[in-house]
């Protein structure tokens, strides 16, 4: 694994094919798909997809957002995080590290990273540092998010409660 290294993906025809594999293949890619066919997207337009190449192969995936700390309903201090989600590596290539560094590059960011794992993923996100975010009914919605802090962030305590949202 010397000199693999995580990249930023380009969105056109290829890439998009490429995506055809994984198992999280749904709206996003369909939507990119649509705007692609109607020339809205160039090719090689901005993602936020993440990825990893084996040779030609892309065999692992993420998609990671930035979130403007305005909308910041986890930590505190409010900020900037980042938002991960659609992580997946293809199965002959898992267990060797490659969701490692891909978890890796977002951190490197160094802002607070929220995640919602799939079924039967936590082990891997416990690993990889995450904890339970505190469930809250109107935030959280039915998610069970994970969130990763770096140093100096805590996540937002309940007591402190959010304050209604002025119009």
């Amino acid at each position: 694994m010397t000199d693999v290294k995580v990249e930023k993906l380009l969105i056109n025809y290829k890439t998009l094919e490429k995506f055809k594999r994984f198992k999280e293949y749904g709206n996003q890619e369909l939507s990119m798909l649509e705007d692609l066919e109607n020339n809205i997207v160039e090719n090689n337009s901005e993602s936020p997809f993440y990825g990893i190449y084996f040779g030609n192969n892309l065999i692992a995936r993420m998609s990671l957002y930035r979130v403007d700390a305005k909308y910041d309903a986890y930590f505190q201090p409010p900020q900037d995080y980042l938002t991960l989600w659609k992580l997946e590596v293809l199965p002959d290539f898992q267990g060797q590290g490659y969701g490692k560094l891909m978890v890796d590059f977002a951190k490197s960011f160094n802002l607070p990273i929220k995640t919602n794992p799939r079924i039967n993923s936590h082990g891997f996100w416990e690993k990889m540092g995450f904890q339970k975010a505190h469930y809250e009914m109107e935030r959280d919605l039915g998610e069970n998010p994970l969130i990763w802090l770096p140093e100096g962030v805590k996540e937002k305590s309940q007591e402190q409660g959010q304050e209604p949202k002025q119009q």
